[in-house]
Parts: C-alpha cells; structure tokens; sequence
C-alpha cells in the first residue's frame, strides 16, 4: 500500500544548505562541551503546509573549530520554508554541523510543539 508521504522527502539527505563557518578552538584536548539552544526554530510540514515550531539543542564536544553562532543563525532560517519531516530535519542538521567542525562527539535534539496533541523530540547523535 503507498502512502501520501512516499517520495516527499528523497531529496532531503542531498539537500543543499547554506554553509556554517567555524571558529579556531584553542584548547583542543580540553574537556570542553557547548550547548547552542534556540527557541526559534521553524520549518514546514510537508503534507498539510503548516508551519512547525520548535526548540533546538546542539551540543558536542569541539576538537579544532566550533560553531559560528551568526552562520548558523542564517543557515537555521533556511529550513523556515521547507517541508520536512521532524525526524529528517534533525538528521539533516546533525550531517551538516559535523561536517562544519568535524566534533569529538555531538548531538541534535529537535522539541517539537505539540500540533493535535501531539508533542514529537527527535534526538541524533555521533
């Protein structure tokens, strides 16, 4: 049986996102974790078109480069129009952080407002 979502989301894992620019880390072997949290988070679903809002956490433990927060902000806006599912934009962001600062270890977590009583938290990690 086919359902409405089938091929809604195949281009999502080769999407094409803005760049996040990094920052030289000087203590390197540090015992050092980040948080970035923003309540602001908004993105699209992709079956009724409404919009989803929701708190993002990252955290990771930086070997060479951390996060630049102002790039990432715009890298963030551009999920505002696209229709992803909770679980894929997690996912997405995750590749895309790693890929940036190439972490000792690191986590996504997308919280998700309830939408029909519903209330979804996605977690990825390395």
């Amino acid at each position: 049986m086919k359902s409405s979502y089938d091929d809604r989301q195949n281009h999502i894992p080769l999407l094409k996102t803005p760049g996040i620019e990094k920052w030289e880390f000087m203590y390197p072997n540090s015992a050092t974790d980040l948080r970035i949290e923003t309540s602001e988070f908004t993105c699209i679903c992709p079956k009724t078109g409404l919009p989803d809002f929701a708190t993002l956490v990252i955290e990771y433990r930086p070997t060479k480069y951390c996060i630049e927060l102002k790039s990432f902000k715009e890298y963030l806006l551009f999920y505002r129009e696209l229709g992803i599912f909770h679980e894929h934009v997690v996912n997405k962001i995750l590749k895309d952080c790693v890929k940036a600062v190439k972490p000792k270890q690191m986590k996504v977590i997308g919280i998700f407002n309830s939408r029909g009583g519903i209330q979804t938290t996605v977690t990825a990690e390395l």
